[in-house]
């Protein structure tokens, strides 16, 4: 996404600079804008050329392809139009020698100008766009990496444990008991003595009758004067 954001500002930066160099002196004070199209195949000539089919006419389309590209990220429409400004560019240069019979770059208005300088610095601004953007191709893999990422964190919340630690805490789908391990010593547990005899529902074999206590109602013995035992004879 950000690869997409910056190429695209890029790119856009160059198609300006493109459209914008015709209107700009080329050569001994001559606009890119008194170029016609048909003087890049035919020779250079003296003749004015009207604004539409000038120079700048090849310049807009390229700007164009190069926003067509950048709504649809696509790497190729936007290389293509740095490929145009540059192919026109140095093709002007060309036909321009041919009729001079050489370049000259020079400071006091004579020979190659700034307006050169802008077309070629957009094509390759256009080209440096084209490379820095991922592409819709890149996105949509981006996306699918991201959202099978999130489907393995929703089926595995916890990283897989090394091999010398396979029962630890959090738990793992790992097979065994996880535990917690405590440096406390673990409580001991009370030590089983069978069931209880006084819960029914532990009882395996019935009771036998409990007879009656001393001092029950039902009971013959006096508890005042308990029977003696009889003397020894």
């Amino acid at each position: 996404m950000i690869r997409n954001i910056l190429g695209s500002l890029v790119a856009l930066a160059g198609a300006a600079s493109a459209v914008l160099s015709p209107f700009r002196d080329w050569y001994d004070g001559r606009a890119g804008q008194d170029y016609r199209v048909r003087d890049l195949f035919g020779g250079i000539t003296a003749t004015e050329s009207g604004v539409l089919v000038s120079i700048l006419l090849p310049f807009l389309f390229a700007a164009l392809l190069v926003i067509a590209g950048v709504v649809l990220r696509s790497r190729i429409a936007v290389a293509l139009a740095g490929l145009v400004v540059l192919g026109f560019t140095i093709l002007w240069m060309v036909r321009q020698g041919q009729a001079e019979g050489a370049l000259t770059v020079g400071g006091d208005g004579a020979g190659l100008q700034v307006g050169v300088a802008n077309a070629l610095a957009g094509g390759v601004l256009m080209l440096i766009g084209a490379l820095l953007m991922s592409g819709r191709g890149a996105g949509a893999r981006s996306q699918a990496r991201a959202r099978a990422r999130r489907e393995r964190e929703l089926v595995e919340p916890y990283a897989a444990p090394p091999a010398d630690q396979v029962d630890t805490w959090p738990p793992t789908q790992e097979p065994g008991m996880s535990t917690h391990t405590s440096p406390w010593p673990e409580p001991e547990v009370d030590p089983y003595t069978g069931p209880d005899p006084h819960d029914p529902r532990t009882r395996s074999y019935p009771q036998a009758e409990r007879g009656p206590e001393p001092g029950d109602p039902g009971d013959p013995r006096d508890p005042v004067h308990p029977p003696h035992r009889p003397p020894e004879r």
